[in-house]
Order: C-alpha cells, then sequence, then structure tokens
C-alpha cells in the first residue's frame, strides 16, 4: 500500500482505494482476510479510526464484509463490482469526452472504430 500524505485526497478515502485496487488486481481475491485495521494502522503509522473509516466504506459498498472475531474479508462480488464501476468511470471520463471531440473534429462512428483498430494495432 502507497499512501500520499500531501495528497488532497482524505487518508480514509486512500486506504479503501489501495485495498480496492488491490481486490482488482487479484491481492485479495475472494473469500480472502484483507489487513486488519490495527495492522495498517501500526504499519503506516495511521490514526485507527482513519483507517477504520475507509474499512467501513468498503463494507458499506459490499466489497467487504466483516466477520465477528475474524476480521475483514473480500466478498464473491468484489470483482464484478469494481470491474462495472471502474467500466462506468472509464466511459464517463475517457469515452465520452472523446466522443465528444470527435464529434467536433467532424469524426464519424465509422472514423473512430478505424482509429480505434489502427490504436489496437499499433500496441
Amino acid at each position: 500500500m502507497l499512501f500520499e500524505f500531501n495528497n488532497d485526497a482524505p487518508l480514509y478515502r486512500q486506504i479503501a482505494e489501495q485495498i480496492e485496487e488491490g481486490i482488482f488486481t487479484g491481492v485479495f481475491p475472494p473469500g480472502s482476510q484483507v489487513p486488519s485495521t490495527t495492522e495498517i494502522s501500526r504499519q503506516f503509522n495511521i490514526n485507527p479510526a482513519t483507517v477504520l473509516k475507509g474499512m467501513n466504506q468498503l463494507v458499506t459498498s459490499g466489497l467487504i464484509e466483516k466477520k465477528r472475531g475474524l476480521g475483514m474479508f473480500v466478498t464473491s462480488s468484489a470483482p464484478a463490482q469494481i470491474t462495472e464501476k471502474r467500466q462506468s468511470e472509464f466511459f464517463e471520463h475517457y469515452v465520452a469526452q472523446f466522443i465528444t471531440e470527435a464529434q467536433q473534429l467532424n469524426l464519424t462512428k465509422d472514423d473512430l472504430i478505424a482509429l480505434i483498430e489502427r490504436g489496437y494495432d499499433h500496441a
């Protein structure tokens, strides 16, 4: 985990994002236990309440679940939820803007498809 203490994003959000990234990349697969609030707090010298706030965001969103006396575990639906969320964000941040710019350049849908295919061929 990497935290930027001078970042504008609050630490609790960075904690949630780091754990979410771990779930997305398979570091924390479904059913696995994520580091405890105490572990993260000690390792990175972060207030436990801050860590807990980030963890609770993930519980609220259904990505992890609390198992009383055992810890926090990745839900079976977490990877699919994260993928769906990121695909939606990708559309909102990149595709919609891409299409707007293309329309301003008078590019057709077919022109865009040809450009994308060209990009994939060169990748």
